[in-house]
């Protein structure tokens, strides 16, 4: 089983080989994801609505990022691992922007980082790679900068808006990103860019034409409640699985049928008679 690496990426779009990705933030879930053959997985900021219970991906820090990424890796044998650098962890200074990548590679063990922006970020990028720090990159809709966007929308509608993704996705391409997530445009949008990049294009709400698709593991499998974009196809439904064993459990514990017999452990016949009789 050879691991995946950044230059597979890259075969794979010559190739037209379809990419895989998708979400993982402990050592269990990350194993399955692993197990189950996907390319890529991405730790991501999500993890901050998923798993901490966030409003949005905003307060993440980098420390809860490391700790998620350490327990993802421990957990891969195949796929590329990849860090999501948090709100602020490297929009402050490219120095800053360096060493909290690197902190991904060295302390955490991930294979590369992720950043959101378009032009803005690409002279930052180009730090990175140079650094020997390979960077995924993320445009579209971009959750953190969510405040600036107005809301969780599709980005790219307008001719001129779209004109800026194609822009923003060749600054990226030429800084040196390996890969670039393509959420929420327009799917005319992303097959542009999708045709115009060396680098494959991972979409997540970006219609079919993109090199490879990226999904919240929680949502395909069903695992996270409430709203469920219109871009997520559900592949199971977990929460109800998960609501009905509870509850059988707190049933059958308050009934007293859990534990039975087979779960209990017995001492011997002669051991028990000694206990009894309170001899050694």
């Amino acid at each position: 089983m050879n691991k995946v690496t950044t230059a597979d990426f890259r075969r794979w779009k010559m190739e037209k080989r379809p990419i895989t990705m998708l979400t993982a933030y402990d050592y269990s879930l990350a194993r399955l994801v692993d197990e189950a053959g996907i390319d890529a997985i991405l730790v991501g900021d999500s993890v901050g609505n998923v798993v901490l219970g966030y409003p949005n991906t905003l307060p993440v820090t980098m420390e809860e990022m490391l700790h998620h990424t350490r327990a993802v890796v421990r957990g891969v044998k195949r796929a590329l691992v990849i860090g999501d650098m948090p709100f602020l962890s490297y929009q402050v200074s490219k120095e800053e922007a360096i060493r909290n990548a690197g902190r991904f590679l060295k302390e955490a063990g991930a294979e590369a980082v992720k950043l959101e922006g378009g032009e803005e970020i690409a002279p930052t990028v180009e730090a990175l790679v140079k650094s020997g720090i390979p960077v995924m990159g993320h445009i579209g809709l971009t959750p953190q900068y969510v405040h600036q966007l107005g809301g969780y929308r599709v980005q790219g509608k307008e001719a001129a808006a779209a004109r800026k993704l194609i822009r923003d996705a060749q600054a990226l391409a030429e800084a040196g990103v390996f890969a670039l997530v393509l959420e929420c445009v327009p799917q005319e949008v992303a097959q542009e860019i999708t045709a115009s990049l060396p680098v494959p294009t991972i979409g997540i709400g970006a219609g079919p034409h993109c090199d490879g698709q990226v999904l919240v593991t929680h949502d395909l499998l069903g695992l996270y409640g409430g709203f469920t974009p219109k871009f997520v196809k559900r592949y199971a439904n977990l929460v109800e699985e998960i609501k009905k064993a509870l509850a059988a459990f707190r049933e059958e514990v308050q009934n007293r049928v859990f534990p039975g017999p087979e779960h209990s452990f017995s001492m011997a016949p002669e051991e028990y008679r000694a206990f009894k009789e309170g001899k050694e």
